[in-house]
């Protein structure tokens, strides 16, 4: 009785005419990672809920530690949210997960040269980062990897990373950068999650398009890859308070199809629907 209450106190929550009412209550009332979660009252909810969902996977699947990154540091701002939400969403969790940020370290890196790296938009040296500035406020769960990520990522897998990764956010703005980022979710020795987390951050206004930039990384990675696919995060609206907000566009998954193939079924008890659950019905 007292659940189901709890379920219809939500369900009038969410109704357009009180679901601000109630998203304020949350921002300053609420403690919950979950919470603050399902209302976007974070200030990059796309980082809290994908860092929040590759914990929810990884706890499912019995594995305790992931890590997360983010491709594209710049100033550092975003890099400092998702090393506050990683610290949040373990503890409310009990995953532990550690953050790496990718950057150049000198801006934009030189690209194609065409019109696949955006060149009306940006141009190489932009968005340099401000290493002085940034260090002192990393904690010891982040660190940066430094160079272009075409050099950097495979000695990364190799010798560096020892968790499966769960979530990235990519924000390297050229095609061939964000291209060469994907290799972390297809090489032959890749730690992944089966489904990994992805924000995409430059797909979602007149000036993007699938012919360049990320959307085009993302045919050109599903187009020469067999084992790891690319989707949007389907379904993902569904049960939020505000199913309008832009950032779900924005929200992909990499599907590691030769781990799941590999899932041995054989074993386990049969799944069987209770009629009596009118909840099945």
């Amino acid at each position: 009785m007292i659940n189901k209450l709890k379920i219809a106190a939500l369900r009038w929550a969410m109704e357009p005419p009180f679901r601000l009412l109630a998203r304020t209550a949350v921002k300053y009332l609420s403690s919950s990672v979950r919470t603050q979660a399902l209302w976007d009252v974070s200030e990059r909810p796309q980082y809290l809920v994908g860092i929040l969902r590759a914990a929810d996977e990884a706890k499912d699947a019995g594995i305790a530690e992931i890590c997360v990154a983010e491709f594209g540091v710049a100033g550092g701002a975003g890099l400092l949210r998702m090393q506050d939400y990683a610290a949040r969403v373990e503890a409310e969790t009990g995953v532990r997960i550690k953050v790496y940020g990718f950057d150049t370290g000198g801006g934009l890196p030189v690209g194609t040269g065409d019109y696949r790296d955006h060149p009306e938009i940006w141009s190489p040296g932009d968005f340099p980062m401000e290493w002085d500035k940034l260090r002192p406020l990393l904690d010891k769960r982040t660190e940066l990897v430094l160079g272009d990520v075409r050099d950097t990522i495979p000695a990364f897998v190799e010798n560096t990373q020892t968790a499966p990764l769960g979530y990235i956010a990519i924000d390297v703005d050229f095609f061939s950068s964000t291209r060469d980022a994907f290799k972390i979710l297809s090489l032959p020795k890749r730690k992944t999650l089966i489904r990994t987390i992805i924000y995409l951050d430059d797909v979602e206004t007149l000036r993007y398009h699938r012919f360049a930039g990320e959307l085009l990384a993302v045919d050109d990675f599903n187009e020469n890859n067999t084992g790891v696919k690319i989707d949007r995060w389907r379904g993902m609206r569904r049960s939020r308070p505000f199913p309008e907000a832009v950032w779900y566009d924005h929200m992909y998954v990499a599907y590691d199809l030769e781990a799941i193939n590999r899932f041995n079924k054989d074993g386990r008890e049969r799944a069987v629907l209770d009629l009596s659950n009118t909840h099945n019905l």
